[in-house]
């Protein structure tokens, strides 16, 4: 039997919409039937493709200040048949279910709604269910379905339905479902530990996105990961691209010139310190760290030195990353991973 699939039929149901474009160019170019609901179906509707709503499908409206749009056998029977399965397929022809191939689902913003700082009933809203279920019906039935789980996934599905032509390979469809799952997780993490406010946790759920490729890990022939928002927590003013030691020097020499209010000056090689200065400028406290170990620092060092500072006229070692604290609380924890055949190890360091 084959693994390939054609995409025949999809449901929709996205938050951010616009995104969506290029998809629906490419659905409408293959003459994919469409189900969706509500706002979306508005916009697909705009876009110049027909749709099928959801509320057709099923006989049953948008219920509950719209809690309840897709909670419905049909709709979950049409994305959890199993082909080759007969069973499935008489029941399919006797409740008239359509088969669903692909599953677009850009869920409710709940972290941005967290952000914003909104009313607990407005928060509690964007905690999206049906959404939610849609995702995993799909992704648990990898073998039939497609399943898309963010607007940041869009670019590469309409890439894939124009080359293979509206078809999806096996691996294609199980990726998409690992990527659903992982979307799945961090989505519960983050309502979970909004809802435990200040009680004990009975287990460690955080999560950090996005992915950033370090250059390398612990060691040379590791692969390094950074989890979170990079930029937010400094600027890197020159250098290489940041490997997982750099990271961790940084860390380093960040909470060393946090111990101080005025102006600090720290340079670290392999998470030593090579000198740290207090100074009345910039400059005089980088030129004083530098004296305490000129040699290491100018073979390969990371540099950190005090938020909104800079290095006017201050030469810089070769070959050396110099880091600008953004702030000593940032919005979140610098948290890296190093990965390889024979050491794995993650921080997640308060900085």
């Amino acid at each position: 039997m084959s693994t390939t699939k054609p995409i025949r039929s999809a449901l929709i149901s996205a938050f951010h919409k616009e995104p969506l474009k290029p998809v629906l160019e490419e659905l409408k170019k293959l003459y994919i039937t469409i189900y969706s609901t509500g706002g979306t179906q508005t916009f697909i509707e705009q876009q110049g493709l027909d749709v099928t709503a959801v509320e057709e499908l099923t006989s049953y409206p948008s219920i509950l200040g719209g809690r309840v749009k897709t909670l419905h056998p049909k709709v979950f029977g049409g994305i959890l048949a199993r082909s080759g399965e007969d069973e499935d397929a008489q029941q399919l022809q006797e409740y008239g279910i359509p088969e669903i191939d692909l599953v677009i689902v850009d869920l409710y913003p709940f972290e941005k709604t967290l952000q914003e700082d909104a009313s607990e009933s407005g928060i509690i809203e964007k905690i999206d269910i049906g959404g939610i279920a849609l995702i995993r019906a799909a992704a648990k039935n990898f073998r039939d379905t497609m399943v898309v789980s963010s607007q940041e996934q869009y670019a590469s599905l309409a890439t894939l339905l124009a080359e293979q032509e509206g078809s999806t390979t096996f691996e294609d469809r199980q990726l998409a479902a690992a990527r659903a799952f992982a979307t799945s997780a961090r989505y519960d993490a983050l309502i979970n530990n909004y809802l435990l406010n200040d009680n004990e946790p009975s287990a460690f759920t955080r999560s950090y996105a996005p992915a950033r490729q370090l250059r390398y890990g612990e060691n040379p022939h590791q692969r390094g990961v950074f989890y979170g928002k990079l930029d937010d927590l400094f600027t890197q003013l020159n250098g290489k691209e940041l490997s997982y030691n750099n990271l961790v020097d940084i860390d380093g020499a960040i909470n060393i010139i946090r111990e101080f209010d005025n102006t600090a000056f720290a340079i670290l090689k392999h998470t030593n310190p090579c000198g740290v200065a207090v100074r009345d400028t910039v400059k005089q406290a980088y030129q004083d760290a530098l004296a305490g170990d000129p040699v290491s620092a100018r073979a390969l060092s990371d540099l950190a030195l005090s938020p909104g500072c800079t290095l006017p006229g201050a030469p810089d070692p070769p070959s050396s990353r110099v880091t600008s604290a953004a702030s000593t609380t940032p919005r979140s924890p610098l948290c890296a991973r190093t990965c390889g055949s024979r050491r794995s190890s993650t921080t997640a360091p308060e900085t």
